[in-house]
């Protein structure tokens, strides 16, 4: 009995540094699998078709496409976007979900909710840029106002005679700076969409609406509207003849930027590997015109950056829904 419990002994204790050495040998090598090892989701704020479903999807495939890696798209939609965004900001740190969506649109919904389920600027971490849009002022073909001019002297002169369409909020808090800084009072129609608003805007029913950029170019490639101004900082280049507000003393600089975020604490390596996946693709010319085709132009930022913008976005994002008078949910 004393032999053979001894050599049991001796056996389990070379089981056990046998065990050990495996251990110490397998667990640096699972620890330092490549990222990533398995599929990465990507989640859209709207329904699958819709237009910002076609931008993450374009940039799903790319990723897939040059580097091999499995993306998947998941959409998510609901609330102006709050819904997916606080999916992903409760999401495991990993950098296998990543929101791809407007930063902007993402800053504004912060104030339009007495109770937001997130504060975007740290429940969400930024990986990259990716597109800059820009609303605009607009007129019909015949209308008299063939200059941005001509329509704030209409405007100052018609007081509440005037009319003017919106439907997205982007476009409200685009309006409510523009008249501020004029000082203007028209009237506002309220649209559903854009495309209901479109109609009465080319038969003269409004004088004058403020569209995004993919709205604004397609009607005006057709011959069907008249951009007076753009509500961005300095002139667009998909649009290069179009003037700034800036241009004529507004202090209005709106540009709804597009960028990839993640949940907070995911490892800085990761975030850099997967920013470098997006600026392959923001890099080629086809992106370039892919984004242009959707009145859009590249936005190249950092992960810093990203979250700096976002940052300035919450603060310019409260300043704009108050001055709009757009009731909190």
């Amino acid at each position: 009995m004393k032999t053979l419990f001894a050599t049991t002994r001796r056996q389990l204790l070379a089981l056990a540094g046998g065990a050990a050495m495996a251990t110490a040998v397998t667990l640096p090598a699972f620890a330092q699998d490549a990222y990533p090892s398995r599929p990465i989701t990507f989640v859209c704020a709207f329904p699958a078709g819709s237009g910002a479903d076609v931008l993450v999807r374009y940039f799903a495939n790319g990723i897939q496409e040059s580097t091999g890696h499995t993306i998947i798209v998941e959409n998510k939609p609901g609330a102006a976007g709050s819904i997916s965004a606080e999916y992903v900001a409760r999401s495991d740190p990993d950098g296998y979900t990543v929101y791809v969506h407007s930063g902007f649109s993402t800053a504004v919904n912060y104030s339009l909710w007495n109770n937001p389920a997130i504060d975007p600027r740290t429940d969400l971490m930024g990986v990259a840029g990716l597109s800059a849009l820009a609303f605009y002022l607009v007129v019909g073909p015949d209308s008299p106002h063939q200059t941005i001019e001509d329509l704030n002297a209409y405007l100052l002169e018609a007081g509440d005679q005037a009319t003017f369409g919106a439907s997205a909020t982007s476009g409200r808090l685009l309006t409510a700076q523009y008249l501020s800084e004029l000082g203007a009072s028209p009237v506002e129609v309220p649209y559903r969409t854009g495309a209901e608003m479109i109609p009465d805007v080319v038969n003269g029913a409004v004088d004058f609406a403020v569209t995004d950029g993919v709205n604004a170019l397609v009607q005006q490639r057709e011959g069907r509207l008249r951009l007076l101004a753009t509500g961005a900082g300095t002139r667009m280049e998909v649009a290069p003849d179009v003037p700034s507000l800036t241009e004529f003393g507004m202090d209005v600089d709106q540009v709804g930027v597009w960028g990839a975020y993640v949940a907070p604490g995911t490892p800085q390596e990761i975030v850099d590997q997967l920013a470098a996946m997006f600026d392959g693709v923001l890099a080629t010319e086809e992106t370039r015109e892919f984004l242009a085709g959707a009145g859009s132009i590249v936005w190249r930022a950092s992960p810093a950056e990203v979250d700096q913008q976002m940052a300035d976005d919450v603060e310019l994002g409260a300043y704009l829904v108050d001055l709009a008078g757009i009731p909190k949910n």
